[in-house]
């Protein structure tokens, strides 16, 4: 590598350090880019427009941008289906056709007649509209649905006539992820909604929320509080309805924690208003979900649980709904020690000889599903799937049924419906792709390394090459997430695809922190334990290279969101094992990150700074406060979207300025970059937006690891 010169020539936008240090809990922090927080004041703009200029001079001179641009359009011209939701013989589903920017939600009726209900291009012929979730009520009838503009995912929930198309409900703000769960008798539904903005201080308007229940045709403010008073300000509550409209289930966890209070009431006879709740669990470090069985089916007066009390890889128990505590479950599926149970559904229907339970495990990452009694918890068989991947989905019909729904997807195969048929044990392709691309072969196969404590980590490599032993290092992309109990499994993506295809390898790590191995795993990169993260993921980036795939000069990283914090601490831990790195929404600023956007609700994954020793572990990691001046940094580009509302976009900014102040390396070969986008957020966005995003991040990293695109 061509020795790099000062960074005091370079054309970096000017950023001014000021003197701002702090002495919190008796650790003096600095923070000089403190003013690069407010994104309207008029220095921040200034710098921004600058940083805006230099990327579009950088990316001028990438080769290969408009060919992968190309390729990566072809890819992505699958389309997509979802799993049916059935209700009153008609199936509720999306669908994306290879030209369409967003899926569309449409009915199928017996018939095989079509009716499309929302196009959120119809709504919004720029794009940046997003169909966030829907819910039809148990006739089919009526479609509570929510809709969100320019990315921030502060959905509006409205009520669709399906046979008219007439909105008969609705707006309701303040409703982002909020699960619809309606009455029987479809006069109105419970649901989740924050308090008046009015009602709170200005930090806190994006917190606080309560569930009520609404009627339609009325006014949401005066809704009944079913829910949340008195409860911590980033709790998340969520109600749900059983299939036969009976039981109400209430969960509530404190930000992402994913252990939660639940509580269940009967609804027969009582006021819908007024649900007479019992508690399940109160206060106890467990995750767990009810499953009354339906009053007229054979397991009647039965709720089946998925729990994580005594068993963090999951099990599932049985009890009596006059007593679901759990002192009174009986366990059904024991957990396995190699993998975590994730879902499950009841196939009670009277064309099968006894209840089923389908199963979905993910063992290593892998998924499978297995069929047992649903009386005795015995397994009589497993689900056929068409490879090894991933299973997500699972659904059956309401009432009792024989069949069941799932999306399959691998690395080498889009993401297709199939019909798993419980009377044969048969399972079919129920909707494949609506596009047929032309997709390359790729080769994956799942390795195991050990990190720096000794513990055993899994990483799945995907080239072109059959052999396990590389001819020769490749460019490679490592790309990891590590967080809030998330996996990263096998399945279809582009960017894979047209990295492997120009000859590059390309590996995703499953790193501590993430759901692959139970909440053990999970807890094992929180708090105090995030190092491990970090550990994981340079221990892979060191078996890639030891093993010969690739070398520190031909190696890229890649990661968004808590993803992107993960890259952060890597390029600022280990700028020497890295050549490139991609860096997206992501969360940088360990000290001040509770402070914006949703922040304060992940304190329960990372610590608080409020807390002296959980700060001292945030700082020792945090990426902002770990730029060291004449180090030579990877090149990197910092990927920002204005419209995200989860993770600001200060963020990106503080430390793009630090690196660029800090790096000894050339910014024509080692360049610190910032790609800002309007209109969209931190999740769904129009697919020409995301070909756009995937064909400028593979094309820097290949223009700075060496991999010649198309």
């Amino acid at each position: 590598m061509k020795t790099p010169s000062n960074n005091q020539t370079t054309p970096y936008p000017e950023a001014q350090r000021a003197e701002i240090t702090e002495n919190l809990h008796g650790l003096t922090v600095s923070d000089p880019y403190r003013w690069l927080e407010d994104a309207t004041s008029e220095q921040t703009e200034s710098w921004s427009a600058a940083q805006d200029a230099l990327f579009e001079h950088s990316r001028a001179g990438w080769h290969g941008r408009e060919g992968v641009h190309g390729r990566i359009a072809e890819l992505t011209a699958t389309g997509a289906v979802s799993p049916p939701v059935w209700r009153g013989g008609c199936a509720f589903l999306t669908r994306r056709l290879p030209e369409q920017e967003h899926p569309v939600l449409l009915t199928v009726d017996e018939t095989g007649a079509e009716h499309v209900l929302i196009d959120p291009i119809a709504l919004d012929p720029g794009g940046t509209t997003t169909l966030d979730a829907w819910s039809p009520s148990p006739s089919g009838r009526l479609l509570a649905y929510q809709i969100s503009q320019g990315g921030t995912e502060e959905a509006a929930t409205r009520v669709l006539n399906v046979a008219t198309g007439v909105v008969v409900d609705g707006p309701i703000d303040r409703t982002r992820h909020s699960p619809v769960t309606w009455l029987s008798d479809e006069s109105g539904f419970y649901f989740t909604r924050r308090l008046a903005p009015e009602l709170l201080p200005p930090e806190e308007t994006q917190f606080h929320r309560r569930v009520y229940l609404h009627r339609l045709g009325t006014d949401p403010d005066q809704d009944p509080l079913i829910y949340g008073d008195g409860t911590k300000l980033t709790c998340y509550h969520y109600a749900h309805v059983s299939a036969d409209g009976r039981w109400l289930q209430i969960s509530s966890s404190e930000g992402t924690d994913p252990h939660n209070d639940l509580y269940l009431a009967d609804l027969s006879g009582a006021d819908p208003a007024a649900p007479p709740l019992k508690p399940v669990q109160v206060g106890v470090a467990a995750e767990s979900y009810l499953a009354p069985a339906r009053a007229d089916g054979p397991l009647a007066g039965l709720v089946l649980v998925l729990t994580t009390l005594d068993a963090p890889r999951r099990r599932i128990c049985a009890a009596s709904t006059g007593d679901p505590t759990p002192d009174a479950w009986r366990e059904l599926i024991p957990q396995d020690p190699n993998a975590v149970i994730e879902d499950f559904v009841l196939l009670d229907g009277p064309q099968l000889a006894r209840p089923l339970l389908l199963v979905t495990r993910v063992r290593h990452a892998i998924s499978e599903i297995t069929v047992h009694d649903a009386s005795t918890g015995e397994q009589v068989g497993t689900v056929p799937l068409p490879s090894v991947g991933t299973v997500s989905g699972l659904t059956a019909r309401r009432g009792g049924s024989h069949e069941a729904w799932f999306m399959y997807t691998d690395f080498g195969t889009p993401a297709s419906v199939y019909h798993y048929d419980g009377r044969k044990g048969e399972t079919t392709l129920w909707a494949d792709t609506p596009g047929k691309p032309v997709i390359p072969t790729v080769h994956t196969r799942q390795v195991e390394y050990a990190s720096k404590d000794g513990t055993t980590v899994r990483m799945f490599i995907v080239s072109g090459e059959p052999d396990d032993v590389p001819e020769q290092p490749r460019p490679t992309i490592l790309y990891g997430y590590g967080g809030f109990n998330i996996s990263l499994p096998p399945e279809y993506a582009s960017s894979t695809l047209a990295w492997v295809e120009a000859g590059g390898v390309y590996a995703i790590a499953n790193l501590r922190g993430g759901g692959e191995e139970g909440e053990d795993w999970h807890r094992a990169g929180t708090f105090g334990n995030k190092q491990n993260v970090f550990d994981d993921f340079h221990a892979a980036a060191q078996y890639l290279v030891g093993h010969g795939w690739t070398t520190a000069d031909q190696l890229g990283i890649q990661g968004a969101s808590n993803g992107g914090l993960l890259i952060g601490a890597a390029l600022t831990q280990r700028p020497d094992l890295y050549r490139a790195a991609v860096c997206s929404a992501p969360l940088l600023d360990m000290v001040r990150y509770e402070l914006f956007g949703l922040g304060a609700s992940w304190s329960v994954e990372y610590g608080s700074a409020a807390v002296p020793d959980e700060l001292a572990a945030l700082l020792a990691y945090s990426p902002v406060h770990n730029v060291h001046e004449g180090t030579l940094y990877p090149a990197t580009l910092f990927t920002v979207f204005e419209g995200d509302t989860r993770v600001d976009t200060l963020h990106a900014r503080k430390l793009c300025a630090a690196l660029q102040w800090a790096t000894t390396g050339d910014p024509g070969e080692n360049p610190i970059l910032l790609r800002r986008e309007t209109g969209v957020g931190h999740s769904a966005r129009a697919v020409s937006r995301r070909v756009d995003l995937t064909a400028d991040t593979l094309a820097f990293l290949a223009n700075h690891v060496g991999l010649a695109l198309g």
